[in-house]
């Protein structure tokens, strides 16, 4: 009974709230202020530099100061927390990612968020295909030597730690091909794939933006791409030409409004970053970091959230993990 109150009496404060911003100005005036993006990943990183692209290309389309707020910590939760608590008056918005939308609702017994009740979808804005890469002095050139020696041979794969995409693709190998992985977590993508390239693992699932300059350095060596369509930044082909159908892991990026932001707000912040991804400026330092700028309505957004975290559902029980 008193959680049906609270649910109540949120949904109340959530409503007065709303109205009293739609009382107070229009959807044709916003933002009437400066906006907060919050990126609940450290700088540096490809949400940190996608979040800070686009927030410039706002800040231009509107005339007002957007800024990029860094809250990162605890697998993007404490940041997507702080959106998920804030007003609904569009002024302070997220760029989730597959973690926090994703992987998180599955992955977590007590999230302090729900993805999908506590936010608005606005616009999906960008995808980086994971890649497949070994260590180059493993007798392994192709997907096919990968499974055969796998077969044979206990090979370990690095991870960001347990419960992360990486770790997820591998056990997702395992799983589906009967393969003799063994999970190696280590405290973020860098250190795993250093792990990888010192050949201390096998190999690794890893955003091809990550792996890039070291596939170049011959310091790995890409087998595959976990995407439904090949790259032209790598030339290896993906899971599905190579004997796993359906088999994709892919790094999307999103922004999120709370729940209770007017749709008027919603649909103006997705119409802006649909054409926030277009400019040529955007499209290049999203080529520069192999992602493939997107654009999308709310519910567009939606329906692959959804099916997002039904996937990675299906993931975190082939692991057979969870975390408190």
């Amino acid at each position: 009974m008193m959680m049906i109150r609270r649910i109540v009496l949120k949904s109340a404060v959530v409503f007065l709230s709303a109205s009293a911003w739609v009382g107070s100005t229009s959807a044709q005036e916003y933002p009437v202020r400066p906006i907060t993006l919050v990126a609940p990943f450290p700088p540096g990183g490809a949400l940190d530099l996608i979040a800070r692209a686009l927030a410039q290309k706002l800040q231009e389309q509107w005339g007002q100061t957007v800024i990029v707020d860094n809250r990162s910590g605890a697998a993007g939760i404490i940041g997507t927390t702080h959106v998920a608590r804030s007003a609904p008056d569009g002024y302070t918005i997220l760029l989730g990612a597959t973690t926090t939308h994703g992987i998180n609702p599955s992955l977590y017994k007590s999230l302090q968020y729900d993805a999908v009740a506590d936010f608005e979808p606005v616009s999906l804005v960008a995808t980086i295909p994971h890649l497949l890469v070994v260590n180059p002095d493993l007798p392994v050139h192709t997907f096919a030597d990968f499974v055969k020696l796998a077969k044979v041979k206990t090979l370990p794969f690095g991870s960001a730690g347990v419960g992360s995409p990486h770790h997820l693709a591998g056990e997702m190998l395992k799983s589906q091909l009967q393969l003799d992985l063994q999970h190696v977590p280590y405290k973020g993508s860098a250190p795993a794939m250093t792990a990888t390239m010192a050949g201390e693992t096998a190999f690794m699932s890893v955003e091809v933006t990550a792996a890039s300059q070291h596939i170049k350095a011959k310091k790995l060596r890409p087998i595959a791409v976990a995407s439904a369509q090949r790259i032209p930044t790598v030339d290896v082909p993906t899971l599905g030409e190579v004997g796993v159908p359906g088999f994709e892991v892919t790094a999307w990026y999103a922004i999120y409004a709370p729940k209770g932001t007017p749709r008027p707000v919603v649909d103006k912040l997705s119409q802006a970053l649909a054409k926030a991804v277009q400019a040529k400026d955007v499209q290049t330092r999203f080529a520069s970091l192999d992602a493939t700028p997107v654009g999308s309505t709310p519910d567009e957004l939606r329906t692959y959230m959804d099916s997002e975290i039904k996937r990675w559902a299906q993931a975190v029980k082939a692991a057979n993990v969870s975390m408190e």
